[in-house]
């Protein structure tokens, strides 16, 4: 049984920093693009940012650049998004998924075919 845990989220200020992390098991991720998207309250989910299954590429959202990098340890089956000078508008539940239909980054959810529970990010202004 495929399964990505996610980890990482909390409450901070402001301007402050995270990192999220995203554990696969049932599920070698070193051969297969990973991403991170997010749901806002009201909204639908959006894609963030994902990495190339080598992490020799990645992609943002334009709303992340600069301040969003997203990594990975395949030794360790896991992907980081590492999150500085957040925003209130980064309040979201983050998904880390699993592209294993390709070998080439999608920023659509649909090309995704496992998906984590989630894990909340609360920035207060």
């Amino acid at each position: 049984q495929v399964q990505l845990v996610e980890s990482g989220g909390g409450l901070v200020q402001a301007g402050g920093s995270l990192r999220l992390s995203c554990t696969a098991s049932g599920l070698t991720i070193s051969t297969y693009p990973m991403g991170w998207f997010r749901q806002a309250p009201g909204k639908e989910r959006e894609f963030v940012a994902a990495i190339s299954w080598s992490g020799g590429a990645t992609h943002y959202a334009d709303s992340v650049k600069g301040r969003l990098t997203i990594s990975r340890d395949n030794a360790k089956n896991t992907v980081y998004l590492q999150m500085n000078s957040l925003k209130p508008d980064d309040t979201a539940l983050y998904y880390c998924a699993a592209e294993t239909s390709s070998y080439y980054i999608s920023t659509r959810s649909s090309e995704y075919d496992y998906w984590g529970q989630g894990t909340q990010v609360t920035v207060s202004s």
